[in-house]
């Protein structure tokens, strides 16, 4: 969707221009990337799995994910090096910004009980992580079709070298944040 990428050229960056007094507009932080995890512990006992945590995530993205191995050998927890323990993607540019519109009005008010994002999930550098328990918010997901529910990790990368900046970001371009 053009219209976010516009509304924040036009909206946005102006506003946060003037709260922040920024000099230069590439001072003004913008969202850099999406980045989408799932990770499948029980993908060791079936490969099957895999497939459809793949299939979810085209569904949501819209882009075909990659599979994560495991770099190291860990007895514990039963897993060799190179078995595929997780899928992630990345989204960039147009895709992007189409994920953050959808996440954010569509998602994120089909979630039970739902009464905001937690405001404090900055890292410190900017950046915004959250967890989601369930992969059925998202309107693409038919609930015939899956064979569990399963969460995911979202983390929004931005530009913004503060917390307040990226929290002031995220909530003009429609983050729902708890009160």
């Amino acid at each position: 969707m053009a219209r976010l990428k516009e509304f924040y050229k036009q909206e946005v960056a102006p506003k946060l221009m003037n709260k922040f007094s920024y000099k230069n507009v590439m001072q003004i932080p913008k969202l850099e990337k999406i980045v989408i995890n799932v990770g499948a512990g029980e993908a060791r006992d079936n490969s099957k799995v895999i497939d459809a945590i793949i299939r979810d995530l085209s569904l949501i993205t819209g882009q075909k994910p990659v599979v994560c191995t495991a770099k190291k050998s860990v007895a514990n927890f039963k897993v060799r090096e190179g078995m595929k323990i997780g899928v992630k993607v990345t989204l960039r540019g147009e895709k992007m910004y189409e994920f953050v519109d959808r996440f954010f009005n569509l998602a994120l008010p089909r979630v039970r009980d739902f009464r905001g994002i937690n405001p404090n999930a900055f890292d410190g550098r900017g950046n915004y992580n959250m967890g989601v328990k369930e992969q059925l918010i998202f309107p693409e997901i038919e609930y015939d079709k899956i064979d569990k529910i399963r969460g995911m990790d979202i983390c929004f990368v931005t530009t913004a070298q503060k917390d307040e900046e990226a929290r002031e970001l995220l909530s003009l371009m429609g983050a729902p944040f708890a009160k």
